[in-house]
């Protein structure tokens, strides 16, 4: 069974942004795509001894929540004909609702802020929380126009650790083979000022060592699936510098920057690096965080 695409709907102008960006995405990889709308109003009123469906106010809540799902609907049927697309009203917090529908989904999409949300915000608190938690991929749909229609044809990898990074890697192959685009790694170094030619592995020229060892681990992260994808087209570089800078630079000509994250059992606080974190406040096109279990 194909586990959809689940993109969290409110009615903010970002999380149409979203929707339309997660009806490509699902069009692309031949997914379903499944629209949620969480509302706490259904189960605070729906509990209350008072609450009355012929009330006004309870009515004017409902065809709201039937409206929002309704346009969000309507439009991804737009945006890709013949999608295979579902809707509903979940009656959870937003966060809450988000990741548990993570746990049967392929990937989780929501929009850089939500409605309500401060438009001076960077990022809003759900598209945090969930990257930050979520079990599965979460894409954060932010950028600049070009970033957004995916003209630069050109997805952006930041090559972390072996041990944080394995899934990030398969998810970017995956992604670039779908889209039949460029995937720029990126390994970045650096070399400790601290650091001098007097130690023995640094002899001669400690910064050819420092990217000799990005070079490495860079073969070694990409071997096994450059194999197993042979029609990706991969470009490979070590950058010099602190990997959040070079990045958010490098975002400006891609459709896409994907960066893994740790997930900790039995940890349940915010887990999200700082290279992560920064992408998701500042990167110029769509942000996908993908967990590895460790």
């Amino acid at each position: 069974m194909e586990l959809p695409l689940v993109v969290g709907v409110d009615g903010s102008e970002s999380s149409l942004a979203a929707t339309d960006w997660a009806a490509d995405e699902a069009a692309r990889h031949g997914l379903p795509l499944r629209l949620v709308y969480a509302s706490l109003w259904e189960r605070y009123e729906g509990a209350a001894p008072s609450a009355d469906p012929d009330d006004p106010e309870y009515t004017s809540e409902r065809m709201r929540e039937d409206t929002i799902l309704g346009a969000a609907e309507e439009r991804a049927r737009r945006h890709s004909p013949g999608l295979k697309i579902s809707a509903e009203v979940v009656p959870e917090e937003a966060v809450s609702a988000l990741l548990r529908e993570g746990h049967n989904a392929s990937a989780l999409i929501t929009g850089s802020r939500g409605r309500g949300e401060l438009a001076g915000l960077l990022l809003g608190s759900v598209g945090l929380a969930v990257a930050a938690r979520a079990h599965c991929p979460v894409i954060v749909v932010r950028g600049d126009t070009a970033g957004l229609a995916g003209t630069h044809e050109r997805i952006l990898l930041g090559a972390g650790e072996p041990s944080s990074g394995g899934e990030a890697v398969r998810f970017a192959f995956r992604e670039a083979e779908a889209r039949g685009c460029t995937l720029d790694v990126v390994r970045t170094w650096r070399c400790p000022a601290h650091e001098t030619a007097d130690h023995p592995l640094l002899a001669g020229d400690p910064a050819h060592y420092h990217e000799e060892q990005a070079s490495e681990l860079l073969e070694a992260l990409l071997d096994e699936p450059m194999a197993d994808h042979p029609k990706v087209r991969v470009r490979r570089a070590t950058v010099e510098g602190p990997a959040r800078k070079v990045l958010l630079n490098r975002s400006a000509a891609a459709d896409l920057v994907i960066v893994g994250a740790r997930r900790r059992h039995g940890h349940t606080g915010l887990q999200l690096g700082r290279v992560a974190h920064a992408l998701l406040h500042h990167a110029d096109c769509p942000v996908a965080v993908v967990p590895q279990r460790v």
